[in-house]
């Protein structure tokens, strides 16, 4: 794991890339209120960065994991390549860059969903999320034609 120092130095200077899973049943998607910047307040999709030498599906597995205490059964499908721009990050007077690899992912059920990251979840249809003043711009990009 990266200490604070390099951490902060990485943001402040390169993108990230980082996997966006949106969890699909029913018609609707699992969005989770951020706890943490960026985006913090925000309905947003469960994601995280990609680690160094670890590959994406490494990465997916671990995301789902830690995000959403799921075991991926199936190979999420691709949704596309995204580009998000933040003015602030973790750190003060730190802007943050990711480059989003967003896939989804259908549920039958979900397991517990974990706190630490999201105060709250909420299923949202497509018509809904994109109406809501509480879901980020971001992720309604996923669902604009």
């Amino acid at each position: 794991m990266l200490d604070d120092a390099t951490f902060k130095t990485i943001i402040d200077s390169t993108p990230l890339i980082s996997i966006d899973l949106l969890i699909k049943k029913d018609n609707k998607i699992l969005l989770g209120k951020r706890i943490n910047k960026p985006a913090q307040g925000y309905f947003f999709s469960m994601g995280g960065r990609v680690h160094k030498n670890e590959t994406i599906d490494n990465a997916m597995v671990r995301i789902a994991n830690n995000e959403l205490n799921l075991e991926l059964k199936y190979a999420p499908k691709f949704m596309g390549v995204f580009e998000h721009f933040y003015g602030d990050s973790i750190y003060k007077n730190v802007s943050t860059h990711y480059v989003n690899l967003a896939y989804e992912y259908e549920v039958q059920e979900i397991p517990d969903l974990p706190v630490d990251q999201h105060s709250e979840y909420q299923w949202f249809s497509i018509d809904e999320l994109l109406s809501s003043t509480q879901v980020h711009e971001y992720t309604k990009d996923y669902f604009r034609n």
